[in-house]
C-alpha cells in the first residue's frame, strides 16, 4: 500500500484508506455524473511541515479526458504527483495513476498504477469485468463486489456525491479494490465552512476519510478534506499528520470546470 499512500500526499487524499468491515452499503453505486466533465484539469500544489514550517514540496495535476474503450465511451482520468527537484534528495516521488470509467454508471473498466517513491517502483495493472464482477490482475482473478471502484475513480465518483442527503457526522461507505485486495470505505461528513487556502477564499464542504495506520499516515480519522461547495466539488484542502510532520495540499488552478467556481469568495491577494 506503499504507494498510494504517496500520491494520496501528492494532492489525491480525496479518498484514502479503511479497515476491512462486514457488508457494508455502496452509496456510489448507481451514481451519475454531474460534477466534472472531459478536459477538466485541476492542479495542486503538496506543502510539508515539521515544527510548524511547511516548504512547498511537490506538485499533483489531475486531468479528464473522454475517449473509447471496447466500443463504450469512458472518461479516462489521470493522476501525476511529483516531488520538486529541491525536494528529490529528500524523497523522490514519481507517480502517475489512471482509470478508465464508464461514462454511464461511473464505474472503473480500467486501472493503472507506475509509481517510482524513493526507489521504490511499482506497476499495477487491473482490467474489471463487470458482467461476472471480477477483477483481473497479473497476479490472478479476484472476486469483487457489484459496483467496486478504484484509487482514482473512487476519487472522480465521489465527486457526486449529494451531501444535503446527510446529517452532519454521518458516514457515506462505498468499496475499492487494491493491491489484489477489497477495502470497505467510508468518508465522515462535517458540514459546510469557509476554508482560506493558497489560492483564496472558499465555501466549502468538509469531511474527514478514515486512514490505515501505515508507513506514511498514523491512522484513524485525523485527515481533514474540504471541497467547494457548488456543483463541481474540487478537492480544495486536504490536510493530515504523517508519522513525521504534517502535510498541506492546496488547489492551485484548474480549467475547464463543468460548472462556474462560485463557491469562490475571494482571491488570495485580491
Amino acid at each position: 500500500m506503499r504507494g498510494l499512500k504517496t500520491l494520496s500526499i501528492l494532492g489525491f487524499a480525496f479518498v484514502t484508506f479503511a479497515t476491512k468491515a462486514k457488508a457494508p452499503g455502496d452509496e456510489l453505486c448507481g451514481i451519475r455524473n454531474t460534477a466534472f466533465q472531459a478536459g477538466e484539469e485541476i492542479s495542486y500544489t503538496v506543502y510539508y511541515a515539521v515544527a510548524g514550517i511547511y516548504i512547498d514540496a511537490g506538485n499533483a495535476t489531475f486531468t479528464s479526458t473522454l475517449e473509447k474503450m471496447n466500443n463504450r465511451p469512458v472518461y479516462h482520468v489521470a493522476g501525476v504527483g511529483k516531488t520538486n527537484p529541491s525536494y528529490d534528495w529528500i524523497y523522490k516521488v514519481r507517480d502517475k495513476y489512471e482509470s478508465f470509467i464508464d461514462t454511464a454508471t461511473l464505474q472503473p473498466l480500467k486501472f493503472l498504477r507506475n509509481v517510482d517513491e524513493g526507489g521504490y517502483k511499482k506497476y499495477e495493472n487491473i482490467t474489471f469485468n463487470r458482467n461476472a464482477n471480477t477483477a483481473v490482475t497479473t497476479d490472478g482473478v479476484f472476486k469483487v463486489p457489484n459496483c467496486v471502484q478504484d484509487a482514482l475513480s473512487a476519487v472522480y465518483a465521489a465527486r457526486n456525491i449529494d451531501f444535503s442527503k446527510y446529517q452532519v457526522n454521518d458516514r457515506i461507505p462505498f468499496s475499492m479494490f487494491l493491491d489484489n485486495e477489497v477495502f470497505n470505505m467510508y468518508i465522515r461528513y462535517l458540514g459546510k465552512e469557509t476554508v482560506k487556502t493558497k489560492y483564496g477564499k472558499f465555501k466549502a464542504i468538509k469531511f474527514k476519510p478514515l486512514t490505515i495506520k501505515g508507513t506514511i499516515f498514523q491512522g484513524g480519522e485525523k485527515m481533514t478534506v474540504w471541497v467547494s461547495d457548488d456543483p463541481n466539488h474540487v478537492p480544495l484542502r486536504i490536510e493530515s499528520p504523517i508519522v513525521v510532520g504534517k502535510v498541506k495540499v492546496d488547489m492551485m488552478s484548474s480549467r475547464n470546470l463543468r460548472y462556474p467556481l462560485t463557491s469562490l469568495i475571494k482571491v488570495k491577494g485580491g
